[in-house]
């Protein structure tokens, strides 16, 4: 039986109808931070009325990747953080600036995050670890070759760089400068990836060269990204009659076509096991998050190694394969899904109740929990990373308890302790291999006793960053359309560069503005290769 729902079930009152679209209502597919600023930006910029917004997802957690959740009795698990400059994320800290804070009352939580990193600076004394001892990361190790390389690729325009891997452009020996480690495990590239996209970092963050060994520039927030993004983003469009419409999976749009070009006239989605559409009216509007770099997901235990997931799993990436088959304008998803082997890597979030690795790290580091970034191993097979949150990292975390989260970017390899795949360990393992690389082996019975460790496993976290043409993601507003854009990862915005939740909020920025014809200007670039003395600056480090 199918049902047909033609408007969502109304939340609290209209508020005022500010631009005469009392009547237009707004379906989002996903609940990912690009509709959450999509729908927020409809509410404040497009005088949308929160109750005729509505959005669908699949799981039971709105959020997307920028998860995060846990209990002092059932351990915490974050896939992934997230790090901000203050001048790169112009999009981020705009939605930011206009939604009030849940723990610091009378503030935005732009104002949360900017007096948090007033009080707790960034500045790593210990960016890269071999053999047991700190590196002088401040060598950043590049020969003359690598830095005409990186000038090259910077110079050169993305039509030549087309679909080029960053291997094709450097020699063997850049993959193993300190400048590359670094890079690689701050940004989370890998050799095979993208060209395009490494040239995009370049330009977007030169003016973090001076300072990538002390990752000085990186800005953090309070808690959690879930806690202090997505939790009061959430709140504030519910309280506006936003309507999420959990565990439902969207499974195809229906089209019509007329003189203005082709909009969507129906939404197929599958919920409780019973399929539904939704009539999607003239002066409707629908937004679609095509893709996920968290979909197929898996999580392991202490006991027991993550699984490995499909593409199959979930309906991200099939919904976005349905439409781009008979839409040739919505992009190529196998570019970026036909090749979990090269977009995979594996992470892991620590909940401790003794004090014990937390104390002889900020010892062996000379940095605080919070003060010191990524901590990254150069001799692991794995190319493991670790990060000491500032505590506590979640609203909710009790005092006695610590969680610290880390990843590897090579799971396929065997350890250089636990002579076994990173990605065919249990949560024990990997925290005996990272003990062992700091050489803590005298204290690791003791700290075992009350850890516990959840490896994540996820196939396609870097497919954004995968080698790709012009046409395998499709433009926000494909040309010809009316009322569908698409948004987060894996949309087409010139210059900006994903893997951000700049990116996220872009795309819902220009989405919004476009479809509803504002005469506003999305949130401006921040170009620091046009700056002289950012240009000095990183020519310097270069040589260092």
């Amino acid at each position: 039986m199918v049902t047909t729902v033609r408007d969502p079930v109304p939340g609290v009152p209209n508020e005022p109808d500010r631009a005469g679209r009392s009547a237009t209502k707004a379906y989002l597919i996903g609940a990912g931070i690009a509709s959450l600023a999509s729908a927020a930006y409809l509410i404040r910029d497009g005088g949308l009325s929160g109750q005729n917004i509505c959005v669908y997802e699949e799981t039971d957690l709105v959020g997307g990747s920028l998860d995060g959740e846990g209990s002092r009795e059932h351990n915490y698990v974050i896939r992934g953080g997230r790090m901000f400059t203050e001048e790169a994320y112009t999009c981020m800290f705009d939605l930011l600036s206009f939604i009030p804070s849940l723990t610091a009352p009378g503030k935005s939580v732009k104002e949360e995050i900017y007096e948090f990193n007033a009080l707790v600076k960034s500045h790593s004394h210990s960016r890269l670890v071999n053999s047991g001892r700190k590196i002088d990361a401040s060598v950043i190790g590049l020969s003359n070759s690598d830095r005409l390389d990186l000038i090259a690729i910077m110079a050169t325009s993305e039509q030549n760089l087309g679909a080029k891997r960053i291997e094709n452009l450097f020699e063997p020996s850049f993959f193993k400068t300190n400048f590359w480690y670094m890079w690689c495990t701050t940004f989370a590239f890998q050799p095979w990836h993208s060209a395009v996209e490494l040239k995009r970092y370049l330009l977007r963050f030169i003016q973090e060269f001076p300072r990538i060994h002390t990752l000085a520039g990186v800005r953090r927030t309070p808690y959690n990204q879930y806690d202090s993004i997505v939790l009061p983003i959430t709140k504030w469009l519910k309280d506006r009659g936003v309507q999420f419409v959990m565990g439902s999976t969207v499974a195809g749009l229906d089209f019509k076509y007329g003189s203005n070009g082709k909009a969507v006239e129906r939404i197929h989605y599958l919920r409780n096991g019973a399929q539904n559409e939704v009539a999607v009216g003239a002066e409707d509007l629908v937004f679609v998050t095509n893709g996920s770099m968290t979909a197929a997901s898996s999580l392991g235990s202490m006991t027991s190694p993550p699984r490995p997931g499909t593409k199959e799993q979930g309906g991200s990436w099939k919904l976005w394969e349905a439409l781009a088959r008979d839409h040739s304008d919505f992009g190529r998803p196998s570019a970026f899904n036909s090749n979990a082997t090269e977009s995979k890597w594996l992470s892991f979030t620590a909940t401790l109740r003794d004090p014990t690795f937390f104390k002889l790290m900020e010892q062996f580091t000379g940095n605080t929990a919070g003060t010191g970034g990524l901590v990254t191993f150069t001799d692991s097979n794995w190319l493991m990373s670790v990060v000491l949150p500032y505590q506590p990292h979640f609203i909710n975390q009790p005092k006695e308890v610590n969680v610290f989260w880390g990843y590897g970017l090579f799971p396929d390899e065997e350890g250089n302790f636990v002579k076994r795949k990173m990605s065919d360990c249990t949560g024990e393992e990997i925290l005996v291999e990272l003990w062992h690389h700091l050489r803590f082996d005298d204290q690791i019975s003791l700290m075992l006793k009350t850890a516990n460790c959840i490896p994540c496993m996820m196939p396609f976290i870097t497919s954004q960053f995968m080698p790709r043409v012009i046409g395998d993601r499709p433009m926000v507003r494909p040309i010809g359309t009316t009322n569908i854009a698409f948004v987060g990862q894996y949309c087409e915005l010139p210059d900006d560069v994903v893997f951000t939740v700049e990116y996220s909020v872009r795309s819902a920025q220009t989405a919004v503005y476009s479809l509803l014809d504002l005469d506003k200007e999305v949130s401006p670039l921040y170009k620091a290769q046009h700056d002289v003395a950012v240009l000095f600056s990183s020519l310097k480090t270069m040589f260092h």
